[in-house]
């Protein structure tokens, strides 16, 4: 056992030697700055149990900052969660940054017992703690649902999911969207087959690209894929396109026309190789069918032509595009073959240079006399004459539509157009863009009264030398003032004093106030002119003033909407 004096000798040695390091620390000792350092060695190896605790409880402190990151454990997954995130905010600690550590020990040892003293004095595992918290809460975002928890899809009833599939159908088309929501369940797969999605049907080229060559393999696929959706998908089909193949046509005419009954429209779009076992096959299952649109493809005609002279009672819709072989089809037509027909379109391509359709007017008249829209897009119709043709005839008395737009020049004449409007008094649209010789005086002798629409812009190039009527448009609208909804008289070269007194008589059908549109793109329009119509016909929604001559340069432009109208009308005044 030690004595008390024992005990007294080494409290004083304590008191000595912190006296002495503290007195060398602050740079008052007599040997200069090399006896601090001797001190402080003999003060640790004196006390060497002392040394280890703090250096156990500095590496304690420093650990935390070294971290980058936390580890939480949750229900079936561990979460990462850094220590740049908000878990320290708004707390009085902060990690300390690189470099620290050395910076502190130059400064001395006081300094770093004021660093040791305030690092105790922290509560690091409360502040650690709440966030942590929160994280919990918020890791339960990330678990998956359990096998009990039914998601939104699977718990809606199947007539609301065919409702939705429905309004996407009619925007998207049924293929592929119903193609691939069928296998998202059970439940979407029932609702994407019904049948009522199922009756228009769009069918692009698949798998391959257009005009590429299909390995067998990709063939077969093809077939199948179409077997299959014919069997399964197509009980109601009503209307069905095909577009872009030049490959397997024939089947897939075959195909639908063998599992669909109710067909009533085919549509074949840039499709080439259709032959005549495909029309035979429609001949024999669709008893129903009414429209055929073969616009710009390639198919056989003899075929097509056979099935006209023995079905050609039951269509009431035919488009085909011109050309040397597919002309025979208007032969067919004007002879009787489809005495119901309402729809007649023949197009071309707007590169193509013989545009010349030979047409007997009166022998189509005689033909078809329930036709309710006739159109030749960008086609020049040569009048036939009948040899025993009858002396009268009714005309189309039920046509609606008439269309003759160009895009180059046309032959038409104010004769050619009364021979074949002289009966239709429920004509509403006639489209008379690039007929350059017709003339207002013609126009006003047309027995309809109701006319809504009238295009009858000049967008051809190559208008030297071609008649322009220089005045007249002043009776076109006094006689449809009341009807007009669009009137398009782009680039007519009508007289400034003409143009006026014509949106004079439109301003004053205010009570009607049909008009929505109205071109006068090219025209000699003033703004004396324009300021009673655009007044007075508030539902004009499109105005285009484009490349006028008489009007302002910041005024040349096309206004879309009411607003934008009106805010012309401000300027204008």
């Amino acid at each position: 056992m030690d004595s008390p004096e024992a005990e007294a000798s080494t409290h004083s040695e304590r008191r000595e030697d912190t006296a002495a390091s503290t007195s060398n620390t602050s740079g008052q000792g007599e040997d200069g700055p090399t006896k601090p350092k001797k001190a402080s060695l003999k003060r640790t190896k004196s006390k060497p149990t002392n040394a280890k605790a703090k250096k156990h409880k500095k590496a304690r402190v420093s650990r935390p900052a070294q971290l980058g990151y936390t580890v939480h454990q949750g229900e079936d997954m561990l979460l990462v969660i850094s220590s740049s995130t908000s878990q320290y905010d708004g707390s009085a600690w902060t990690p300390p940054k690189k470099g620290s550590k050395r910076k502190k020990l130059a400064k001395g040892k006081v300094k770093a017992n004021q660093l040791k003293k305030k690092k105790t004095v922290r509560a690091m595992p409360k502040l650690t703690n709440n966030p942590v918290a929160k994280e919990k809460e918020h890791s339960n975002l990330f678990v998956p649902q359990k096998a009990t928890d039914h998601r939104w899809g699977e718990s809606l009833p199947e007539e609301v999911l065919i409702s939705i599939f429905q309004m996407v159908v009619v925007q998207d088309g049924a293929v592929p969207f119903l193609c691939r929501v069928g296998r998202v369940c059970r439940l979407w797969n029932s609702a994407a087959s019904s049948p009522v999605l199922w009756r228009k049907v769009t069918v692009g080229h698949c798998w391959i690209a257009p005009g590429k060559s299909q390995l067998p393999k990709t063939e077969k696929k093809i077939k199948d894929t179409f077997n299959w959706l014919a069997q399964n998908r197509f009980s109601q089909l009503r209307d069905f396109a095909l577009c872009h193949w030049s490959k397997n046509v024939t089947y897939a005419v075959e195909v639908v026309s063998q599992f669909c009954p109710h067909l009533r429209s085919l549509k074949l779009s840039y499709c080439t190789g259709l032959t005549a076992t495909a029309f035979h096959a429609l001949a024999l299952h669709c008893r129903s069918l009414q429209s055929m649109d073969l616009q710009y493809s390639e198919f056989q005609v003899e075929g097509l032509l056979e099935y006209l002279e023995k079905h050609g009672s039951q269509i009431k819709q035919i488009l085909f595009t011109h050309g040397l072989k597919n002309d025979r089809l208007l032969t067919a037509i004007t002879r009787g073959n489809c005495p119901d027909l309402e729809l007649l379109e023949v197009n071309t391509k707007l590169d193509s240079k013989d545009c010349e359709l030979p047409v007997c007017i009166h022998a189509l008249q005689m033909a078809c006399p329930k036709l309710k829209t006739f159109r030749m897009l960008n086609v020049r119709p040569l009048h036939k004459t009948m040899r025993n043709a009858a002396d009268s005839t009714l005309g189309f008395p039920l046509l609606e539509e008439l269309c003759i737009a160009t895009t180059s020049y046309s032959y038409m004449t104010d004769k050619d157009l009364w021979d074949i409007l002289f009966g239709s008094t429920r004509l509403r649209v006639l489209d008379l863009r690039g007929c350059s010789r017709i003339t207002p005086s013609g126009l006003t002798t047309l027995p309809c009264l109701e006319l809504e629409c009238l295009f009858w812009g000049q967008y051809f190039s190559s208008n030297v030398g071609l008649p322009s009527p220089k005045k007249g448009l002043h009776m076109l609208t006094q006689k449809w003032s009341r009807t007009l909804q669009q009137l398009d008289i782009a680039n007519q070269l009508f007289a400034e004093e003409d143009l006026e007194m014509a949106m004079i008589h439109l301003a004053h059908a205010t009570e009607a106030d049909t008009l929505r549109s109205l071109n006068l793109s090219g025209t000699r329009i003033t703004p004396p002119a324009l300021r009673p119509v655009i007044g007075q016909m508030t539902a004009l929604s499109y105005l285009n003033l484009s490349s006028c001559r008489y009007l302002p340069r910041g005024l040349k432009r096309i206004y879309r909407g009411q607003e934008d109208i009106r805010q012309l009308l401000d300027k204008l005044e």
